[in-house]
């Protein structure tokens, strides 16, 4: 899951002082689950905006509208009877759904409410934490299902390192470290052959070095 938080609200208005239409947006997928951009934060965004304006002796129209899914042209394509009744777009999905509608809506300025964080899960009510950073080779089938690159402060590829200390990191102690999760994970799958093997320095290319990432289905692309 994709997971992010919301701007500021001054930062969001420093956007969207200029216009005085806005179709504000949320998606019903991960920013859903992460509680920051789907149609209850669309809602508190909006009231939190129009209050905020109006304190400042200005107003804003603000149209809401959430998409089943931001970073889909199928789904996007729904917002074109809505767009020429606004001035600019104002997204609560992540990169990912800013970007679509950008390059979709090539005459209307579109701005981001939230800051993407990371790919990551729900450790309990309230409360993500990094998984994934995708780097394009997993080693999570070598590693006992605990990620080095996403988990571990230095992404080492071999570890722990000299300051792991008790099980957690020298950053801090509520820190794990990832590679004494990966010891205890291996040892309880009997598999602790693995962790004595040397594993090379890391092919970042896969991770983005080569420039923007793109998967292509044959069997379904058109």
């Amino acid at each position: 899951m994709i997971t992010a938080e919301r701007k500021p609200l001054e930062e969001i208005i420093d956007y969207v002082k200029p216009f005085k239409r806005i179709l504000l947006l949320g998606c019903n997928e991960c920013v859903t689950v992460c509680a920051a951009g789907g149609r209850k934060e669309v809602g508190l965004l909006a009231s939190g905006l129009q209050m905020a304006m109006l304190k400042a002796g200005s107003s804003i129209e603000i149209r809401e509208h959430t998409l089943e899914r931001q970073c889909d042209p199928e789904y996007v394509e729904e917002l074109v009877p809505m767009i020429d009744g606004a001035d600019a777009i104002l997204s609560m999905a992540c990169g990912c759904g800013v970007q679509q509608l950008a390059m979709r809506f090539k005459d209307k300025p579109v701005f981001p409410a939230v800051n993407t964080k990371f790919m990551g899960g729900s450790q309990r009510q309230g409360v993500w934490d990094e998984r994934c950073q995708g780097c394009g080779d997993c080693l999570l089938g070598i590693t006992g299902g605990i990620c080095p690159i996403a988990r571990c402060a230095k992404q080492l590829m071999n570890g722990p390192c000299g300051g792991s200390c008790d099980g957690k990191c020298e950053i801090g102690e509520d820190v794990e470290c990832a590679w004494h999760l990966i010891w205890e994970r291996l040892k309880a799958l009997g598999l602790q052959d693995r962790y004595l093997e040397i594993m090379p320095a890391k092919d970042w290319r896969p991770a983005g070095g080569a420039g923007p990432r793109k998967i292509i289905r044959e069997d379904l692309a058109e």
